[in-house]
C-alpha cells in the first residue's frame, strides 16, 4: 500500500454544469443534479456515469455520484474523468475536502473550481482504493437497503389500516381523546453532537442533552411552509416549539391514530400566506374515526409489529451511519489501514456497542 501528495485536479477534473431550465425538460428517467442533488428529470443526459457531482452556488460541500446517465445543472460542479482513479473512491474523497476555503467572498458564495482544482490531496494506490471503496460502500448500501425495507414496510401498513379501518363510521373530536400541546423552544446554539434526538417541525434536527417524551409522539408541524405535516418522534425525543404533540389520553390509541395521520395530513388546517402556521385552536373541530376497542386491538397488535421492525431498522442506520462518518475521514487519510479492518467484525461490534 502506497500513498502519494498530489492535487485534486491531478485526480478528477471539475467542470461546470449545463443549464436547463425547467420549462425544457422533457419527461424521461435521467436525474437532473442541482447543488442540493436530484430536483428532477430530463429524456436527455448531458454526460454519461459515473459522475461525482457538488454543489458550485446554493448548497455547497454535499456531493452525489450517479452511476449512469445524468445531467447536472450549472449550480453544480460535476466530473466524468477519474484518471484511473476508482469513481468511488473520489466520490468519497470530495466528501473531504474543506469546500468553506474555496468558496467566494460575495452576495452569493460560490466554489472556485480553478481554486479548488488545486486543493492538496492524498491518495493511494488502486487496489488500496477499490479496498477503501469495498468497506464505506457496503456501509453505505445496507443503509439504503433498510430505508427500502422500511419503504416497504410503511406501505404495508398503510394497505393493513385502510383494510381494517377504511370502513368506520362513527368519529370523535380529537380533542376528547387527546391534548394537544406546544414543543419547547430550544436555540440552535444549545444543539450537540450527540444525545438525545430533538424534532422540529420537519422531521429531527439534531441532539439535545434532554428530552421532553419518553415514548414516541404524534407530531404536527405547526410554523412555516411544512405547516400540516405530521410525522413520528422516536423514543426519549426533545420536540420544539415548531410542532404540536397530540398527548393522547389513552396510549393504546397510538398505532391506530399514528397511522390514520399519516394517511391523513393536515395540511388544509394551516392559515397564512406570507408565513404560514397551525394553532391548537385551528384544530377544536378537527374529528377522527372512532372504532371499537376490539378492532384497535387487533389493528395495534398489526401495526406495532411494523413499527418495531421499522425503528429497528432507523436505529441500525443510526449506528451505521456513525460508523461511516468515523470511517471515512480515517480511511481516506490513510490513519486507519484499509487492509486491517475486518468489517463484518467491525459492524457488529459497533452495532452491538449501540
Amino acid at each position: 500500500m502506497s500513498w502519494r501528495e498530489t492535487t485534486l485536479g491531478e485526480i478528477t477534473d471539475l467542470k461546470r454544469g449545463f443549464d436547463l431550465p425547467k420549462s425544457q425538460r422533457l419527461q424521461g428517467d435521467v436525474p437532473v443534479y442541482s447543488s442540493s442533488g436530484i430536483t428532477g428529470s430530463n429524456s436527455t443526459a448531458a454526460v454519461e456515469g459515473p459522475c461525482v457531482i457538488t454543489g458550485r452556488y446554493g448548497t455547497i460541500g454535499e456531493v452525489f455520484f450517479s452511476g449512469g446517465p445524468c445531467w447536472p445543472l450549472n449550480t453544480a460542479l460535476y466530473s466524468t474523468e477519474f484518471n484511473g482513479n476508482n469513481p468511488r473512491f473520489v466520490y468519497y474523497l470530495l466528501q473531504t475536502i474543506p469546500w468553506q476555503g474555496y468558496t467566494t467572498a460575495s452576495a452569493v458564495p460560490g466554489v472556485n473550481r480553478n481554486h479548488v482544482n488545486l486543493c492538496p490531496v492524498k491518495i493511494p494506490d488502486r487496489a488500496t482504493q477499490d479496498a477503501i471503496v469495498e468497506v464505506l460502500d457496503s456501509i453505505v448500501d445496507k443503509i439504503a437497503l433498510n430505508n427500502r425495507l422500511n419503504d416497504y414496510l410503511a406501505d404495508f401498513a398503510s394497505t393493513v389500516f385502510q383494510n381494517q379501518a377504511s370502513h368506520i363510521e362513527e368519529r370523535i373530536a380529537l380533542f376528547d381523546i387527546a391534548d394537544i400541546k406546544y414543543g419547547k423552544g430550544l436555540a440552535k446554539n444549545e444543539l450537540v453532537e450527540d444525545g438525545y434526538p430533538v424534532f422540529g417541525g420537519n422531521g429531527q434536527i439534531g441532539f439535545y442533552s434532554k428530552y421532553l417524551y419518553e415514548e414516541p409522539q404524534i407530531l404536527i408541524s405547526c410554523r412555516g411552509a411544512a405547516s400540516g405535516k405530521v410525522l413520528v418522534s422516536l423514543p426519549k425525543s426533545f420536540i420544539t416549539s415548531n410542532s404540536l404533540i397530540i398527548e393522547l389520553k389513552d396510549r393504546r390509541y397510538y398505532e391506530y391514530l399514528k397511522q390514520y395521520f399519516m394517511l391523513h395530513q393536515l395540511y388544509d388546517y394551516a392559515t397564512g400566506s406570507a408565513q404560514p402556521q397551525i394553532t391548537i385552536d385551528g384544530l377544536r373541530h378537527l374529528t377522527v374515526p372512532y372504532p371499537p376497542f376490539d378492532l384497535i386491538k387487533t389493528l395495534t397488535n398489526q401495526l406495532k409489529a411494523i413499527s418495531d421492525c421499522i425503528y429497528s431498522n432507523d436505529i441500525e442506520n443510526q449506528a451505521l451511519s456513525r460508523l461511516r462518518d468515523t470511517l471515512l475521514p480515517k480511511l481516506m487519510s490513510g490513519e486507519i489501514d484499509v487492509s486491517k479492518v475486518d468489517l463484518t467484525q467491525l459492524t457488529n461490534n459497533h452495532l452491538a456497542a449501540c
